[in-house]
């Protein structure tokens, strides 16, 4: 188990949220012998369903007002990702001087398997996948977890053999790790993001870096080239690099080709559904990763020929009455919306806006004034985000519904209509999903019963 022996045998340990990893990480901490306590302050529903079904199992569950007001000194607490040090059930923890680590700290202390981490602003999840994708093709148990959405004690608690696990990890869960070492760490980018947590780019990147802090120089390191965020005096491990610009990298693009240092042609990207230099990026990173860890990486390479990238990220919806729409819902950074707008040529009208996660929009405004003819803004930031791309023709709307509706008045044909908000979703919808959903809908909407959505 990583070197580790299991430190919960025994103990008593509580678990701060309810959620998906809340509920993966009691059950994984009552397997391996402790005695559980789960907190959440909320009361909604599914959160009740799930404190029932806990009870059942053994495991003490607190919610509502209770969860602030436990008052057993547990010997360890599980912080579940996403819950701020201020929440009161983590000031009645931090008051008891109780030791407090993460949900990815907790399940990598009782994983048997190799990991590869995977961190960066942006292509995270399609890297992950990606990842995952072909160490498979290339003959290796291998399994998705972390920030993509299965946590890794769900995978751990289901007691299967892997080879290795590939996890998504992002700044929130790196804050709280104390032993997580990764046999293979991969930094894909950064750019401005979560500065409503953070009080500056400096504390976010020092978040990120923490990816490399406990890894020996038996382990390997995913960097791209030209990266300036990275101090490599202090990188321990051994480096692959990427880049689709530099040749001198060891997993390089020339004229749609990946290149791996030496002449060696990994795959040609034409033959696979993946657009961008985004994209070519992530399966560079992807092809890096099966390289450290020794993969066939020809049949890495057949495994993603009909892979399809996720839903919401430069996400081609429908073209009809001379207009093409292209959600990109999961851009929720300049960073990514930068990378959306470069990768539409001709006529483009950008929806864009969202939540004000404490960053400006004037970075970016250079680009929009010359590839954007028009922006239609949403949310709470629309009325900063107009006055940041001043002088460009910008409109505001109210809601999303009224954005796509002033977008087919105004656009003429030959347009791209490109959803690319740049921001989060959480003053307007529920998460990147149901915003990217809502979007499709209203465009198959648009569209009547004229031409089916691809």
């Amino acid at each position: 188990m990583n070197d580790f022996s299991n430190p919960y045998f025994g103990k008593s340990a509580v678990i701060l949220g309810l959620g998906r990893s809340g509920l993966a990480a009691a059950r994984l901490l009552k397997r391996s012998g402790a005695e559980v306590t789960v907190c959440d302050s909320g009361e909604s529903p599914v959160l009740i369903e799930r404190a029932e079904l806990l009870r059942k199992e053994g495991i003490t569950v607190l919610t509502a007002a209770d969860a602030a007001r436990d008052e057993v000194v547990h010997d360890v607490a599980i912080l579940s990702p996403g819950i701020e040090e201020t929440a009161p059930i983590v000031v009645n923890v931090l008051r008891k001087a109780i030791p407090l680590i993460g949900e990815l700290e907790l399940a990598f202390t009782l994983c048997p398997f190799p990991v590869v981490a995977i961190t960066g602003t942006n292509g995270k999840t399609t890297t992950t996948e990606l990842t995952t994708l072909m160490l498979r093709g290339a003959g290796l148990r291998a399994a998705s977890c972390g920030n993509i959405g299965t946590p890794m004690s769900e995978l751990l608690e289901e007691g299967v053999t892997w080879d290795v696990l590939v996890a998504e990890v992002s700044s929130f869960q790196l804050e709280s790790i104390r032993t997580f070492h990764p046999k293979v760490s991969v930094w894909l980018n950064l750019s401005p993001n979560h500065l409503d947590r953070y009080p500056s780019m400096d504390e976010y990147r020092e978040a990120k870096l923490r990816i490399f802090e406990n890894q020996t120089a038996e382990d390997w390191t995913v960097i791209p080239m030209e990266s300036k965020d990275l101090d490599l005096s202090k990188i321990k491990a051994r480096r692959i690099t990427f880049s689709v610009s530099d040749p001198a990298a060891d997993v390089s693009l020339h004229e749609g080709l990946m290149i791996q240092h030496g002449g060696n042609v990994l795959i040609d990207l034409s033959k696979t559904r993946l657009r961008g230099p985004h994209n070519a990026a992530n399966v560079m990173a992807a092809f890096a990763v099966g390289i450290a860890l020794g993969a066939d990486t020809g049949k890495m390479a057949c495994a993603i020929s009909e892979y399809t990238p996720p839903a919401h990220r430069c996400e081609f919806i429908a073209e009809f009455d001379g207009l093409r729409w292209i959600n990109d819902s999961k851009a929720t950074t300049l960073d990514a919306m930068e990378q959306a707008i470069r990768s539409v040529q001709g006529s483009l009208i950008l929806i864009a806006g969202g939540k004000d996660k404490g960053f400006e929009f004037s970075p970016i405004a250079d680009l929009v004034r010359e590839r954007v003819s028009l922006a239609i803004l949403i949310g709470e930031m629309r009325h900063r985000i107009a006055r940041d791309w001043a002088p460009l023709h910008c409109l505001e709307a109210e809601s999303l519904e009224e954005a796509v509706v002033t977008a087919l008045k105004e656009a003429q044909p030959g347009t791209t209509i490109l959803f690319s908000p740049g921001t989060s979703s959480f003053d307007m919808f529920r998460d990147y999903v149901e915003r990217g959903e809502t979007f499709r809908r209203l465009v198959k909407e648009s569209m009547g019963t004229r031409v089916p959505l691809v």
